[in-house]
């Protein structure tokens, strides 16, 4: 095997090429015109959490000094200068595409994002009157001079700076005026009636900053704007939690989300192409960034905000998502006036049911699920880990109203969840107050589990039920992500989940279990054996083969053992979305192992782990990537799936995916990827489930 470097893709260089796949889909001619622009959304979106999180590490690396090569063998410097050049790339790349094909596409469509300057006198009178009435009142401008120090900028936030002359005493002033876009539209609808050959489903817009600079002298009596140009900067905003040294978790972690408000360090500074040399010079002084960290943009800054223009009322413009259906066995449930109870629990004491969001219903499904255990008088308690919940939650609706009904009520908030966690303190708050035992789980560990309990009173015993996904309990989320989930009642998993629900709230220090994979305790050992079996199947000539879908592929443990698998002959098929760190089809290496990512309308999130076992599969789903903040820093569950047609299920699921040459990309030896080539028919995976999934 070559030098242990050469067979590892460096982690940030694949996401990248991921984010990559999410541009490159805003770009295929077959996709309607507003879903090309949710995928550019998307794009900058992730972008923006890539520079919050990873980049802002590195740059803290490099500055404490800390040359630790990582696993591919770049030192955190090297990373950097990596990252900023394909990241610049492909920012090119993506702003010659809008400002060209994606603008001409919206306009053949009727969508319309005017400059200020193309419009008529009677459309500038409605655009300055609406600046005056609806804008005006909400700027502040703030001037820099020896008495006001440069202001602070607050993370992603839009900002116009300008150079104001006083015609006083012809001094220069420069002025920083932070653009309201969490109060108004960032785009700006025109009214049609106004519009000279307009129709009726046409939409106008114009911007609200190209609005604020061409009313900019508005706000300076007796002065003169010179000039003006926009920036925007992106902060360090991960969390710093010293928990061992915080008796209260809830309020250190509050704490930190107002350190993130106020900001981190700048880790990027988006400018417009043409900004003026002066006003650059003052940005770069007053906010110190060294200028690879500078971004010149020949588009609209901050492209996340494109996903407003998704919500224009023109369905022929974009897919119809709307797709669930009720589980086969769940749908007499969907009747308002069946309120026995006893049915769902019912059904679940003759079989599994296994979901798939979001092609079975999440509100008719695992809604139900909990909103039923809690209306029921036979339900004696509710357990649940909540790591990312939807704002309007009816989950946490019908905890509460569990509590209210008397049941004993667990439920474990994850605080630590990246970017929710401000939305998870004000759910705990909520939840203790409705009389509700709120946990935060253990110290040093995130606990990311799907997992759900209902503990039940049936002929003078208690039977437990239970959910185990691999999503979160949002309903928002499970619209767009895939996701599996198992509801059943087998006793000793649910025996096992007990155990874990007590681990979480500080009364075990349970380690072992009977069926669950739970890390950090016994995931990756489990993950081991089962890829070593196969191994010593392929020695002695039995059947062995490994099929795996998640999110990410970055464990080096885990992939030196795929590889050596691979090298046995080992038959290995990867689906990972995004991170993958490692190579496939390379001789002598990995032959055996191809590796396909999905780019789809869903974001691909279930987690499936399937094992020849020599013709008697072994198959997992769960919470788990392979990564290591997953198998070593995190609480997680992976249950089986024992039954047969359940597994028979899940392998035609892993199939058609495996098939699909539309959504598909193919990952070559040399990590790069391309489209799956279409042949002479069409394998739509996400498609097809919608149509297929409910007969599997």
């Amino acid at each position: 095997m070559k030098n242990q470097a050469d067979n590892f893709i460096n982690r940030e260089l694949s996401w990248i090429e991921f984010n990559k796949r999410v541009l490159l889909t805003s770009m295929e001619k077959e996709y309607k015109v507003l879903d090309k622009v949710k995928f550019c959304s998307i794009f900058s979106n992730n972008l923006d959490e890539f520079f919050m999180v990873r980049v802002a590490s590195l740059k803290a690396q490099v500055e404490a000094g800390i040359n630790k090569e990582s696993i591919d063998g770049l030192t955190p410097k090297e990373q950097l200068k990596k990252i900023n050049k394909e990241v610049k790339s492909l920012t090119t790349l993506q702003e010659n595409y809008i400002n060209n094909e994606l603008d001409n596409e919206l306009k053949k469509q009727g969508i319309f994002i005017k400059r200020y300057k193309e419009l008529s006198e009677n459309q500038k009178n409605w655009c300055n009157n609406f600046f005056t009435t609806s804008i005006f009142p909400l700027l502040t401008p703030l001037v820099v001079d020896p008495a006001h120090p440069f202001p602070f900028i607050s993370n992603l936030s839009l900002n116009l700076a300008a150079v104001i002359k006083d015609r006083e005493n012809s001094r220069n002033q420069f002025v920083r005026i932070k653009i309201p876009t969490k109060n108004i539209d960032r785009f700006i609808q025109i009214p049609n009636e106004i519009i000279e050959n307009s129709y009726e489903n046409h939409h106008f817009f114009i911007t609200v900053e190209d609005l604020i600079g061409n009313n900019i002298n508005a706000l300076f009596n007796e002065m003169e704007c010179i000039n003006y140009s926009f920036f925007r900067v992106t902060r360090d905003a991960d969390l710093e939690l010293k928990e061992l040294e915080a008796d209260d978790l809830l309020l250190a972690v509050e704490q930190s989300l107002q350190k993130r408000r106020l900001g981190g360090d700048v880790v990027r500074l988006e400018v417009e192409a043409d900004i003026p040399e002066s006003i650059l010079k003052l940005l770069i002084e007053s906010i110190s960034i060294q200028k690879e960290y500078i971004y010149f943009c020949k588009s609209l800054l901050g492209l996340d905000d494109l996903n407003q223009l998704t919500k224009i009322n023109r369905y022929d413009l974009k897919e119809n998502l709307l797709i669930g259906k009720t589980h086969s066995q769940l749908k007499y449930l969907d009747s308002p006036s069946n309120k026995n109870f006893n049915s769902i629990f019912k059904i679940l004491r003759k079989q599994d049911i296994l979901l798939h969001h979001p092609y079975d219903l999440f509100k008719t499904s695992v809604e139900e699920f909990i909103n039923r255990a809690a209306d029921d008088p036979l339900v004696m308690a509710i357990k649940i880990t909540l790591y990312r919940v939807s704002k309007d939650s009816p989950i946490i609706a019908a905890l509460m109203r569990a509590a209210e009904n008397g049941k004993e009520v667990m439920t474990l908030v994850e605080l630590k969840a990246r970017f929710d966690e401000d939305n998870n303190i004000q759910w705990a708050k909520q939840l203790e107050q409705a009389g509700i035992h709120v946990v935060y789980g253990i110290i040093g560990f995130k606990t990311h589990t799907k997992i759900a309990l209902i503990v039940r009173k049936e002929k003078g015993s208690l039977r437990n039920y239970f959910h185990i996904g691999t999503g979160n309990y949002n309903s928002n989320t499970s619209r767009f992500y895939t996701d599996l989930g198992l509801l059943s009642t087998d006793p000793d998993i649910a025996s096992d989940l007990i155990e874990l629900f007590n681990y979480l709230s500080g009364f075990s220090k349970q380690k072992s279990y009977q069926k669950l994979l739970v890390s950090p305790s016994s995931l990756r050992e489990k993950f081991i054996f089962l890829i070593k079996r196969e191994i010593q199947y392929a020695e002695n000539g039995k059947q062995a083969e490994i099929i795996a879908k998640m999110n990410s592929l970055v464990d080096p443990e885990i992939i030196q053992l795929l590889y050596l698998a691979s090298q046995k002959g080992v038959k290995i098929s990867l689906i990972v979305r995004g991170i993958c760190c490692l190579y496939p089809q390379r001789k002598n290496i990995s032959e055996n192992i191809t590796v396909i990512s999905i780019i789809g309308h869903f974001l691909e999130h279930s987690r499936i782990f399937w094992f020849c076992n020599n013709d008697n599969p072994e198959v997992f789903i769960g919470s788990a990537d392979w990564m290591r903040r997953n198998l070593d820093r995190r609480i997680e569950a992976v249950t089986p799936i024992e039954d047969l047609n359940l597994q028979s299920k899940i392998y035609n699921l892993l199939q058609t995916y495996m098939k699909d040459n539309y959504f598909a990309w193919i990952m070559h030896q040399d990590g790069s990827y391309e489209k799956k080539s279409l042949g002479s028919h069409k394998n739509l995976s996400q498609i097809e489930l919608i149509e297929k999934w409910h007969n599997y």
